[in-house]
């Protein structure tokens, strides 16, 4: 029933977007999430959907769509230096046949990612958009939260749907992107016009807020206790109650604590302690030595060149047998240890210029939605009142992914990559409008286009 259900979804998906085009891009943000063929086990693993999703979104864009609105932005530039930068860096890889493994996957997400600003081009667009990120995601999200619920969780144990370690079904990914999700998930139930906000839409916000608190506790992530804890001092910096959240916030840590199993406690602790981690120790010894490949290859080695590390480190362990003490340290050496971090993974893969360009990308990303923010803050007609909030919401989900990305190597995955497109077209949209009294008249304008045309 499982695999009927999502072709049969699949299928409306892709049908009604031949009257509305614009579908097709959210039918692959869609695929791109969740990854039905994925779950699958008939029709949908057999076909190739993320390339016919991918294909139908652009060919309904070149095809069908209204062009006129199109703007192409500075961060699309970059994006698409990237993408260029990567394809050479590819070409040269030290490991070949692996660079072109993660080569298939990272072009297609930088692709998105330029194209998706061309086709949010209306408010209503810019808001589906991210209703569809949100309720993808949730898909996995609330899978994890349940079973995490029923004492299902654990690190590296946890399953979301299928038993999967890759793209957000892996533990530490999906817990950033839960975390992430949360500010925006606020701001569908408080300013959302597809389902407008009332009780029903509350409910399921704080259900689904709930269930992206307890990712970091059923996965056991440590990356997703400290995007957790980002996020809430971040927050208070546009409350208007600042105390009684941080009071409330406080008071519900104290609350869970007793009901939190040992296993994420005892795990925790060691973000204290990293010598006596050994995952903790590798990941800080896989560095040392991507700094140093850097500096002998200053443009990167190509996708996959973790392959060649070699780590040495001591753990430190404390053992007491009443009075006495006992420090043991043991010897380990590792090869081919994954980067655990997107900057470290840009600069070994990408070098120095790839690590520039991605943190210019994201720097401005932060920065627009600071300047959006403060530009339209305090508004309180309908037609902008949604604005400011949107930007907060967008920045603090992209400062929580660069929080994640010290401690997971996320650096294209798709879901970000889906943020930044979505920065990019909200920026463009704002820039067409002009001055924020001149929004209400370019929406006016434009429902009287579309009545005309379709959407």
């Amino acid at each position: 029933m499982l695999d009927l259900g999502l072709t049969a979804f699949l299928a409306c998906f892709l049908v009604m977007g031949f009257k509305r085009p614009f579908l097709w891009v959210l039918c692959y943000l869609y695929v791109d999430i969740v990854s039905p063929q994925v779950i699958s086990w008939g029709i949908l693993s057999s076909v190739p959907v993320s390339l016919i999703t991918f294909a139908a979104a652009f060919g309904g864009w070149l095809l069908l769509e209204d062009k006129r609105d199109s703007r192409f932005t500075l961060r699309q530039a970059l994006l698409a230096m990237l993408l260029a930068y990567c394809a050479m860096t590819t070409l040269t890889a030290d490991y070949p046949a692996e660079a072109l493994e993660k080569w298939a996957w990272v072009w297609k997400a930088l692709v998105f990612a330029i194209f998706l600003p061309l086709t949010v081009r209306t408010r209503l667009r810019i808001e589906a958009v991210a209703l569809v990120m949100v309720l993808a995601a949730s898909a996995l999200i609330i899978d994890g939260g349940i079973k995490t619920v029923m004492g299902g969780g654990g690190y590296g144990t946890l399953r979301i749907f299928v038993d999967n370690n890759a793209g957000l079904f892996e533990g530490s990914i999906l817990s950033c992107v839960a975390i992430s999700i949360i500010p925006v998930v606020i701001w569908l139930a408080r300013y959302g016009t597809i389902f407008p906000s009332d009780w029903r839409v509350w409910t399921f916000a704080c259900a689904l807020i709930f269930a992206c608190a307890l990712i970091p506790v059923g996965t056991q992530a440590r990356t997703g206790l400290m995007c957790l804890a980002v996020l809430c001092v971040l927050y208070l910096r546009t409350a208007k109650h600042r105390v009684l959240i941080a009071g409330g916030m406080a008071v519900a840590l104290l609350a869970a604590v007793p009901f939190l199993p040992q296993s994420f406690l005892a795990r925790m602790s060691t973000i204290e302690n990293h010598q006596s981690d050994q995952s903790a120790s590798t990941r800080l010894g896989v560095w040392k030595w991507t700094w140093d490949y850097a500096r002998e290859h200053p443009l990167g080695g190509g996708f996959e060149v973790y392959l060649s590390s070699e780590v040495q480190y001591d753990t430190v362990a404390r053992d007491s047998d009443g009075s006495n003490v006992v420090i043991e340290r043991e010897r380990v050496v590792e090869k081919g240890r994954a980067f655990h971090s997107s900057y470290f993974e840009m600069l070994g893969e990408q070098g120095f210029p790839g690590l520039l360009l991605w943190l210019l990308i994201q720097g401005l990303g932060i920065l627009q939605m600071e300047i959006i923010r403060r530009r339209w803050k305090g508004r309180t007609e309908a037609d902008e009142a949604w604005v400011a909030p949107l930007a907060n919401a967008l920045q603090l989900a992209h400062v929580v992914y660069m929080v994640g990305s010290l401690f997971v190597g996320i650096a294209f995955q798709p879901f970000i990559l889906m943020l930044v497109g979505l920065q990019c077209g909200f920026w463009s949209y704002l820039k067409r409008i002009g001055h924020p009294a001149k929004i209400g008249q370019g929406e006016s304008r434009r429902k009287a286009v579309r009545t005309m045309q379709p959407a």
